[in-house]
């Protein structure tokens, strides 16, 4: 079949079309202030992928309960302290012609107790973690509270949000039966398992109205997912009139899954393969040069999220629009490149952790 072009328009169902084929990553970066307000650093960081050509820039995954932060340094949405911090970079990042929305997230059971001040939560006790299960009115709780940020960005100006529903973390946890062990309407069947979602997702849409981008996130393996659940869910949230567009986090975009009665083709065709209505549905998993973004959509995807590309080069879009052939910078790359490309020394600590992406010789930075 033919290539679609990178660089060809998107529109949605709602709200505002992307220029191109290219989103940036919701990438974690422990640039923020402690109380979640926007840093200069993770201004910088973001408003310069937007100058670099990206058709959407997505933030961080930003907690919608102070309880659910998942990391230091972490984006809040929580509060409308966050406000005028979140305004100034849907504005900057809107005037580089690039769409501007916010990735809600709670960390649930991964939210380390000695940053919240307290046991973390959960669908259900989680021995492991030291989680205790969420109360029914606390559920409910949980879905206001998703609601009421994903209102709070659209007062801060930004186009739209997308709902963190992969990784481990709250919604996942929802998705698990190995994790949610609920009896009542949100733990058992599948139905039961992903109603959270589904109840956030109406309500976003309910009370942000018509002119305004949703999506949501989902990963289909590790944390006790199983394949054949996400894919059932996938199927159901590509049909969903509510949703804009899907973001499958598969961590490499030409494996095969893991689980052995899946395997003899790659994970994303089990996803692309799906009926979509007007849902748009995009891959992330390694893709680093201008001819694997271009595969993936040839391969059925919609459009491509860029993640490590985008830290190694924050004109990733201008560098393959300019050269089909584009790859990348070798890894490791030295703190001065990271530094060069709009990193802030905590978010290149935080690379740092990643082996092999920076490199150990620190002779350069004498």
């Amino acid at each position: 079949m033919d290539r679609p072009d990178l660089f060809a328009p998107l529109a949605f169902a709602h709200g505002a079309s992307m220029k191109n084929r290219l989103m940036l990553a919701p990438l974690t970066n422990t640039q923020s202030h402690a109380d979640g307000t926007l840093s200069d650093e993770e201004f910088h960081w973001l408003t310069l992928r937007a100058k670099g050509g990206f058709g959407l820039t997505m933030t961080c995954a930003a907690h919608v309960q102070k309880i659910g932060q998942g990391f230091p340094g972490q984006l809040g949405v929580f509060s409308d302290d966050h406000l005028p911090g979140l305004t100034r970079l849907a504005a900057a990042i809107k005037a580089q012609g690039s769409l501007a929305v916010v990735q809600l997230h709670h960390a649930g059971n991964r939210a380390p107790k000695d940053l919240i001040g307290e046991a973390p939560v959960c669908p259900s006790d989680d021995a492991e973690t030291g989680a205790r299960a969420l109360a029914g009115d606390e559920v409910a709780q949980l879905v206001e509270d998703f609601i009421a940020a994903a209102e709070r960005a659209k007062r801060a100006g930004f186009d739209g949000v997308e709902i963190h529903g992969a990784h481990g973390y709250i919604l996942c946890q929802f998705l698990s039966p190995a994790l949610n062990r609920r009896e009542d309407a949100y733990g058992g069947s599948l139905e039961n398992r992903t109603r959270i979602v589904r109840e956030i997702v109406a309500g976003v849409r309910a009370r942000c109205g018509e002119d305004f981008l949703l999506g949501l996130r989902l990963s289909p393996e590790r944390f006790g997912l199983q394949l054949e659940d996400i894919i059932a869910f996938a199927g159901e949230m590509l049909q969903a009139p509510e949703l804009d567009f899907l973001d499958m986090s598969l961590w490499d975009v030409f494996k095969e899954p893991a689980e052995e009665a899946f395997k003899g083709r790659s994970l994303m065709s089990y996803f692309t393969e799906l009926p979509r209505a007007q849902v748009r549905l995009g891959v992330a998993g390694k893709i680093m040069s201008a001819a694997q973004a271009r595969q993936v959509l040839a391969d059925g995807a919609d459009y491509a999220l860029i993640g490590r590309g985008a830290i190694l080069h924050h004109d990733w879009p201008e560098k393959a629009k300019a050269d089909p052939g584009f790859t990348p910078v070798a890894l490791p790359v030295t703190r001065a490149h990271l530094r060069a490309e709009g990193l802030s020394d905590p978010f290149i600590a935080y690379m740092n952790n990643w082996p092999g992406f920076v490199a150990q010789d620190q002779t350069e930075d004498a």
